[in-house]
């Protein structure tokens, strides 16, 4: 019995010795490790409370796009932008008042959310419409190369034909028959051989009379 006493009394001995050595560390690991589980449970949270309040917002956005009350909307997309920035609300909603400001004739405000979108939004479909549009409102502005500048990217897929065939409008308000007719074939090639949108690009090539 004494031969064991000893030998459990050494590995208490060796263990109090190990831990007098390391045990600080391990409670620090430990509790860094709980420090972050912590950090991250809370930053799930606010995440997540961010969103739904931001949802909410978007609703009423919603809500007052369709009672017409143009005013009300363009308030509720700038309060979403303020405070949830970092959402895909915040970039759903500047598109709204966008839409909203440009059926008003309000071209500078249209503007400005669209370029928020661009600058801002984390969504590349966002960016991507957002850049279409105001490259449709410059070319309404006749600023043709900011348009083009605008159009000077690779969109998302479901976007190359629309980008291309706007591309084909800016150059043939430019003057530019033989590049808008190269855009708007551009076009007809990445639009699907059974859309209609074929009809309407094919419109646009025929009006630029023979090529040369």
């Amino acid at each position: 019995m004494a031969f064991y006493d000893l030998e459990e009394q050494e590995q208490l001995a060796s263990l109090k010795s190990w831990w007098q050595r390391f045990g600080p560390l391990c409670l620090l690991g430990i509790g860094l490790a709980l420090a972050a589980l912590a950090a991250y449970q809370v930053w799930s949270w606010y995440k997540s409370e961010q969103a739904t309040k931001a949802a909410d917002l978007y609703a009423s956005l919603h809500k007052q796009v369709r009672a017409g009350d143009a005013k009300q909307a363009r308030e509720t997309a700038a309060a979403l932008t303020e405070r949830y920035p970092s959402t895909g609300y915040a970039g759903l909603g500047a598109l709204v008042a966008a839409r909203v400001s440009f059926e008003a004739g309000e071209l500078a405000a249209a503007k400005q959310n669209l370029q928020w979108v661009i600058d801002n939004s984390r969504d590349e479909e966002f960016k991507s419409l957002a850049r279409f549009r105001l490259a449709g409102v410059l070319l309404d502005e006749k600023q043709y190369d900011a348009a083009l500048k605008l159009l000077d990217v690779k969109p998302e897929h479901p976007m190359m034909n629309i980008y291309s065939d706007l591309r084909g409008d800016i150059l043939a308000a430019k003057g530019d028959s033989a590049e808008a007719r190269a855009a708007y074939q551009t076009a007809l090639e990445k639009t699907d051989a059974k859309s209609p949108y074929r009809n309407l690009i094919q419109l646009k090539i025929d009006s630029l009379g023979p090529s040369k």
